[in-house]
């Protein structure tokens, strides 16, 4: 699998990670993603991306990676994220919780370093702040984390970019969202800053044939409808395969961070890399298509 520079921080990972966020809000059982992850790896995958929060309630995304590839701990890469400690819908950034929670990720990941800790989506304010910024970098000078990112979107995010305080951003960018692709992609470039990418493939929802009831792909689903791809009739693995290679095609984009809960998946996303970026009059036209039907309000989306 392609392997792209993250940044600064000089890891060579693969263009494509796997997103934890659908087994931890699934409850995915623990056999089932023993066997997804360990065919990522097997595929040659090295990302691993979560997040503290990504939980029914039950059991959390974090615990269930660490049941089932801790062993192979030197074979990829871990990020996840900090603050929402008590699920993503309640922020805390107190430092010394975002400090204990740091350490709970790590024992849930079983492992005794995290790669990359993300500040996840917090506002423009705590960034400005700046003590949960300081927490993550006490828990780097212990050792128990290397590198420090932003993940999130818009104006918090371009602050974060220009702020020179982290080695990488993880931001939204699909044929649905592209908002980052103006301002946000050239600056991080510009620093040198490694690019995670989130929601890679905007939810898929060409897949959906009426408006979604889930409020977290409803937005997407009306862009998609008034965007009016010509591929966009295409079956739904060809529109998928243009949708992740633009993604990937975007100068500084290191990797694009796709979640599922099939296996099996990892060798169709492998096999769509190897169909290489899309061409220059493709992504001109995708970005025209944009340029023309967007509205002020299509922001980024978190």
């Amino acid at each position: 699998m392609e392997k792209r520079v993250l940044g600064s921080t000089g890891l060579s990972i693969t263009a494509l990670g796997f997103g934890g966020a659908e087994i931890g809000y699934q409850g995915v059982d623990t056999a089932a993603v023993t066997r997804l992850l360990n065919e990522a790896l097997d595929a040659g995958l090295n990302v691993i991306d979560t997040a503290e929060c990504y939980s029914n309630g039950v059991v959390s995304s974090e615990e269930l990676i660490g049941e089932a590839v801790s062993h192979r701990r030197n074979e990829y890469y871990l990020f996840t994220k900090c603050g929402h400690a008590s699920g993503i819908a309640t922020a805390d950034w107190a430092p010394e919780t975002i400090a204990a929670h740091i350490d709970r990720s790590l024992k849930r990941l079983k492992t005794d370093h995290l790669d990359l800790v993300q500040l996840h989506s917090c506002s423009l304010n705590v960034l400005k702040d700046g003590s949960a910024l300081e927490a993550v970098k006490k828990a780097q000078l212990a050792g128990k984390v290397r590198y420090i990112g932003y993940s999130g979107d818009n104006e918090a995010a371009q602050y974060a970019v220009e702020s020179g305080e982290f080695e990488t951003l993880q931001c939204s960018i699909s044929l649905v969202d592209q908002s980052a692709l103006e301002v946000t992609l050239p600056a991080a470039a510009a620093k040198n800053m490694g690019v995670i990418v989130k929601r890679p493939i905007g939810n898929a929802v060409w897949r959906y044939i009426d408006r979604p009831d889930n409020d977290y792909v409803v937005d997407y689903w009306e862009r998609w409808q008034a965007l009016k791809y010509p591929f966009a009739s295409l079956d739904s693995q060809a529109v998928g395969s243009v949708a992740l290679r633009f993604t990937l095609s975007q100068p500084g984009v290191t990797t694009a961070i796709v979640g599922t809960t099939q296996p099996g998946r990892w060798q169709s996303n492998a096999k769509t890399l190897r169909e290489g970026p899309l061409s220059v009059a493709e992504i001109a036209a995708i970005r025209q298509c944009w340029g023309t039907v967007c509205q002020p309000d299509w922001t980024a989306r978190t």
